[in-house]
């Protein structure tokens, strides 16, 4: 992140950054402090267009530009500023010189949707990190590993993820019409839904207990890098990929310590075992049964009404769990973002 004509330097995830020399009245120096050779010369950015919404300045607040560059604060507004077309970041400093910084971030575009790929699947890769971005971009692939990874499933482990979902869905299905719920012509009983419950429950009990006490103990805030909803948002991702079998870093935490050592190692061993163990069962239990012909009272799962049901309760069972927790992680860091509060 370059804050001179003379001290050109990458910009985050890839992004270019150039930027004009400080315009204060004392003697020329950028933001970050280091002397320019070229202090009355212009720069001027390089680069392809990349047309850039008006709120793209969004994508790096102004606070994470400030820090780079070594400033005490900085202003964003859109820029159109050679052919950049993104954000023009004015930074100033401690002793009261000002840069001007010209950010392109066309690169978070793609680091945000690699995320949200890479936890709809139990990927774990990241080429950014989620720390850095905005309240919802964090808050996406959050959700992504507590509603279960199962919108593309979870590498090596997808299908069990979606077949919790589907026993449940089928089983009040069953409620709704009167008769014993049925999936692949064997009957869901009370054995096959208990067994579907404790993979449910087990899953956020670890998240959320462990992110409990994390938070409110030395030992586990004094690793956040951020105070506030985002210190809240970087514990809970922690202990969300270690259950969620994803392995991704959210950033910030410092979890090499004997408190997160040894939660997390516990948070993964139940995550897999306590959730596998279950479906076992239940597989060992449906292989039992006998095969029962479809009847008129049988209610079809290959059609547009059972997928919408399935749907439903994905989301209903993620809401009601882990909206709680989030509320005060990352949709309450967007709120105070939206009154210029950053964390």
């Amino acid at each position: 992140l370059a804050v001179s004509a003379g001290s050109p330097a990458p910009a985050p995830d890839g992004g270019t950054a150039t930027a004009t020399p400080p315009t204060s009245s004392a003697s020329p120096a950028p933001a970050g402090g280091e002397g320019s050779d070229d202090a009355s010369g212009s720069a001027t950015p390089t680069g392809t267009p990349i047309g850039m919404p008006a709120d793209a300045c969004r994508l790096i607040d102004p606070v994470t530009v400030a820090r780079l560059a070594g400033g005490k604060d900085a202003t964003a507004k859109p820029s159109s500023q050679g052919p950049f077309h993104s954000c023009e970041y004015r930074v100033s400093t401690e002793s009261g010189t000002a840069g001007t910084v010209y950010l392109d971030v066309s690169d978070q575009r793609i680091a945000q949707l690699y995320a949200v790929a890479t936890t709809d699947a139990s990927n774990g890769s990241v080429n950014a990190m989620h720390d850095s971005f905005t309240p919802l971009g964090g808050l996406v692939p959050l959700v992504n590993i507590e509603l279960g990874e199962v919108i593309f499933g979870g590498v090596g482990a997808g299908m069990y993820g979606i077949l919790i979902y589907i026993v449940l869905a089928v089983f009040i299905a069953g409620l709704m019409v009167g008769r014993t719920p049925e999936y692949l012509g064997k009957k869901i009983e009370a054995y096959d839904v208990k067994m579907a419950m404790l993979v449910v429950l087990v899953f956020p009990l670890v998240i959320l207990v462990f992110t409990a006490i994390s938070a409110v103990n030395g030992f586990g805030t004094s690793s956040i890098a951020n105070p506030g909803p985002h210190g809240l948002s970087e514990i809970l991702y922690a202990f969300t990929s270690g259950a969620g079998n994803n392995g991704s870093a959210f950033g910030g935490l410092t979890v090499n310590t004997p408190w997160y050592d040894t939660t997390i190692g516990l948070t993964m061993l139940a995550g897999r075992f306590l959730m596998i163990i279950p479906m076992l069962a239940i597989a060992g239990n449906l292989a039992g049964k006998k095969y029962v012909p479809p009847s008129l009272g049988t209610f079809p799962v290959t059609t547009p009404l059972f997928t919408v049901l399935l749907i439903g309760v994905i989301l209903i069972v993620g809401a009601l769990t882990f909206f709680p927790a989030l509320s005060l992680g990352p949709i309450l860091e967007h709120l105070f973002m939206l009154s210029g509060k950053t964390f």
